[in-house]
């Protein structure tokens, strides 16, 4: 799973989420070069419902090297409403080991965390793939496959403005939980929309609201 260099475009991408189409709160997902062939992809999200809230964060610090993208730091972190949670994942590649919270490892067996997987995925699409498939070390610490299916190219109104997006199917067996995802072709197969169903229910959607690159703003 690799990515040429040019596609590794700085960008802040922001969003709106609604749930049933009642605005909750705002996401930000953003990719940083650290210099010397490191990044760093953020996402931070901030949701509130009645006397409810829940903030999320999650960093990705990786290296690009070889024409691969290789995870050697992921840190996810949830407080508000219920138990707060967190996890730190170091990706060793000297020991093919994914030490979780300092304590437990894992084999790895080039797995993205939970995050990475959205960068090729950018990649794929310009390149005209249609199915996808991608082992990860998901937010809890385990290892999970999941598939994605390209199902149609629909027209989108967003905070952002009318988008052209590629709807993509994400896959998880054995879960009750369906996900959607939208990719802009115009901003270099940017996510722009991202919808998620449990047992048949919305759980949340976030649509694009403005974005910027190394070459544009909106």
């Amino acid at each position: 799973m690799s990515l040429h260099a040019a596609e590794l475009t700085e960008f802040d991408a922001h969003y709106k989420a609604f749930r049933y189409g009642k605005e909750l709160g705002t996401a930000e997902l953003k990719l940083e070069s650290l210099g010397r062939e490191r990044f760093r992809l953020s996402y931070q999200s901030k949701v509130s419902m009645f006397f409810l809230s829940d903030k999320r964060s999650e960093v990705s610090l990786f290296s690009y090297t070889n024409d691969k993208i290789v995870p050697f730091k992921y840190n996810y972190e949830r407080t508000g409403f219920g138990s707060d949670k967190s996890l730190v994942a170091q990706f060793d590649r000297q020991k093919n080991a994914i030490k979780i919270n300092n304590e437990s490892s894992l084999h790895w067996k080039n797995e993205f965390d939970n995050q990475l997987y959205r960068l090729d995925i950018q990649l794929q699409l310009a390149e005209g793939k249609k199915d996808l498939q991608y082992n990860l070390l998901n937010y809890r610490g385990e290892l999970r496959q999941y598939n994605l299916v390209v199902m149609s190219t629909e027209q989108l109104s967003l905070p952002y403005g009318m988008l052209e997006g590629v709807k993509v199917k994400i896959v998880r067996p054995n879960s009750t939980r369906e996900t959607y995802a939208w990719f802009a072709p115009s901003l270099n197969y940017q996510l722009v929309r991202l919808k998620q169903f449990k047992d048949g229910e919305e759980q949340g959607d976030i649509q694009l609201s403005a974005f910027s690159s190394g070459s544009s703003t909106n």
